[in-house]
């Protein structure tokens, strides 16, 4: 009799401990993906979001193998965004993420055609109050950060001149955000820096992503280069011209080790695993929005979901103490980028707070001195000017 009582209370706690273990058993949970580029990429904008998805998956305990489907190299146009939508759906995905701007309408119609799946798109405005949202951040800050780097390094070199690969300028609130946020990071360092901007007018073209960063060095005397484009040519340009540069959306030090200070980046992973989650949360996808509690998730530094990659030896020095001073204020919550207050940054990293007004490029005050932020819908969504010191170029 007691070694039947002895079984029986082993089994009792196998399957107790079966029970807590639960959670990590897999699911049938199956997560679909648009890229704009290959999935195979090694750096930048899809590379960024392809390692988001699949480090969230792997946290969540689902099989990149089994549970990830992809239609990748999908361009800007709606009806082959819906083409690749209906791939996914017909392999019978739980959700779709899509990563580029572009496939806004489509991802729209079909959160509409498809109720039981829910679509989540990168970069846009556009959501529902069921399940349709949509996800970007404070790109900005980070843009900020990296900024530093330019500017202490632009004076080291003492070359003012600042040259920006950017898809687009003032036509997207994404990209003139963006410049901007850069251009204020390296004034607070170097308040005689310009900042010149050539527009590709697309998010990815490698053979003048390569042109272009030429161009500035060659036609402009730029010291550093900094970009808002999918691969790291800018980057490979800066180190073939002996000069420096920033990259963008990965750590493209490996690309440029010679040039390379560090990038703007995205920590995807972090939306990517509060989004399945709450997926996988939810009776159902109608359900979707209102489990996130937002049909807009908009993160910044504070939640780790922007940063900079790793500085690299070509820094100048001070560079860590400036940012990690900055990165304090803005995550504190003492201090914004787009606010009526600057910072001035000298060579040894100190950082000085005070009110000045923010100014466009043609002389318009956006912000009084000492007046609160500009609001998150310009930021986002608005934003069609250039901070002073900015200028773009043909």
């Amino acid at each position: 009799m007691k070694k039947i009582i002895a079984l029986l209370l082993a089994t009792v706690m196998l399957l107790a401990l079966v029970a807590c273990t639960a959670p990590e058993e897999e699911t049938d949970f199956k997560v679909g993906a648009i890229y704009i580029n290959s999935k195979s990429d090694t750096a930048g904008y899809t590379y960024a979001h392809h390692n988001g998805i699949t480090t969230a998956m792997k946290q969540l305990n689902l099989d990149t193998e089994k549970q990830l489907f992809i239609v990748d190299n999908v361009p800007e146009d709606k009806q082959q965004v819906l083409a690749a939508i209906d791939t996914l759906v017909g392999e019978g995905v739980n959700m779709i993420f899509g990563i580029s701007f572009g496939y806004i309408d489509a991802m729209e119609e079909a959160a509409t055609k498809y109720p039981d799946v829910i679509f989540s798109h990168a970069t846009g405005y556009k959501s529902n109050d069921t399940n349709f949202n949509n996800y970007f951040g404070r790109a900005y800050q980070a843009r900020y950060l990296s900024g530093i780097a330019a500017g202490l390094k632009s004076l080291e070199i003492g070359n003012n001149n600042v040259g920006y690969v950017a898809a687009y300028g003032t036509e997207y609130a994404e990209t003139a955000s963006g410049i901007n946020g850069f251009a204020l990071g390296v004034q607070a360092v170097n308040p005689d820096a310009q900042v010149y901007v050539k527009n590709l007018g697309a998010w990815a073209h490698e053979k003048n992503e390569k042109a272009f960063a030429e161009a500035l060095i060659n036609d402009f005397g730029c010291g550093i280069i900094a970009q808002h484009c999918d691969s790291a040519q800018p980057q490979i340009v800066a180190q073939d011209k002996k000069v420096y540069g920033c990259g963008y959306n990965s750590d493209m030090t490996p690309d440029a080790p010679k040039a390379h200070l560090t990038a703007a980046i995205w920590h995807w992973d972090v939306y990517y695993k509060t989004a399945m989650q709450a997926a996988m949360d939810c009776e159902s996808a109608d359900k979707f929005v209102e489990k996130m509690g937002t049909s807009a998730y908009y993160g910044g530094l504070k939640e780790n979901f922007v940063d900079v990659s790793p500085l690299s030896e070509n820094c100048a020095a001070n560079t860590d103490k400036a940012i990690e001073a900055v990165r304090k204020l803005i995550v504190d919550g003492e201090w914004d980028v787009f606010s009526g207050a600057k910072l001035t940054i000298d060579k040894d990293g100190n950082v000085e707070k005070a009110n000045a007004a923010l100014v466009d490029n043609k002389g318009n005050v956006i912000v009084a001195a000492g007046g609160a932020s500009v609001e998150d819908g310009v930021i986002t969504g608005t934003m069609d000017y250039f901070v002073e010191g900015v200028t773009e170029v043909k």
